[in-house]
């Protein structure tokens, strides 16, 4: 990054985090090329606080409710017209930084509200290939004017009515430590997944509990090659087919206190 003859970008990097203390100690340091960095955290407990004191950061605290609406209060926040969204665990590549720079400084930019950017993804110290990820892509540059739309899981900018392009460079993404890390996020996404669907899912039976997590399954291990990655293609497969499962179990739960 040092050697990257970059002077100050008008442009806010923004970071939503809860106890990310290793995380953030790794990624602020790749950061002092943008004029501001605005943490958002979460009431975290452990070093978050602290790390992000010894780092030119705008550090704001609120009360968690969902993903959207803790991006949408924070982009809110934000100085500059353009915003780069990270999570902690992401670590944007020099040449992504660089694209970013020039993307900025070409006068077209004013006629583009956001851009793509695909993500490189590790899981068990390993770049995953195939698998479904590796054509991960997720709008992250964005101008002031952009929103989330209030999905639970997976919440995305809205952009319809918006001109959106695409950046050529990636993210790296270092997505579960552990599998203890990937399991406990499934169950926070099914959990919250379950009432994305509530709407959309007229009753829970074999279809959703049995023939959904199989074809989720042979998706990601098959369809989507997820078989040349090895054990880490083999492991994600049947935890991304049991993240399906856990959604509509937890759905059916739901249901069941609801009745009685």
């Amino acid at each position: 990054m040092n050697n990257l003859n970059i002077k100050k970008l008008a442009i806010t990097v923004l970071i939503p985090v809860l106890n990310e203390e290793k995380n953030l100690t790794e990624l602020l340091p790749l950061l002092a090329w943008a004029d501001e960095i605005i943490v958002v955290d979460s009431f975290s407990t452990d070093l978050t606080a602290q790390i992000c004191q010894q780092h030119k950061v705008r550090f704001l605290q609120r009360i968690y409710d969902t993903p959207a609406a803790q991006k949408n209060w924070a982009i809110a926040q934000c100085a500059h017209r353009w915003i780069l969204i990270l999570d902690a665990d992401e670590r944007p590549k020099p040449a992504l930084i660089q694209e970013i720079t020039d993307v900025l400084n070409q006068k077209n930019s004013n006629n583009i509200n956001a851009y793509w950017i695909y993500r490189e993804n590790y899981f068990l110290n390993q770049k995953i290939n195939y698998s479904g990820w590796h054509k991960d892509k997720v709008v992250r540059l964005i101008d002031k004017n952009c929103r989330y739309n209030a999905n639970q899981v997976h919440e995305e900018i809205e952009t319809k009515g918006l001109k959106v392009a695409f950046l050529q460079h990636k993210i790296e993404h270092y997505t579960y430590v552990s599998l203890d890390h990937f399991i406990d996020k499934l169950q926070r996404y099914a959990t919250w997944a379950a009432q994305d669907y509530a709407s959309k899912t007229a009753k829970i039976g074999v279809w959703q509990l049995y023939f959904k997590p199989v074809f989720r399954f042979f998706k990601h291990y098959i369809f989507q090659k997820g078989f040349l990655d090895g054990r880490a293609g083999l492991i994600i497969a049947f935890l991304m087919a049991f993240g399906v499962f856990l959604r509509y179990a937890k759905l059916y739960e739901q249901r069941l206190k609801k009745r009685y």
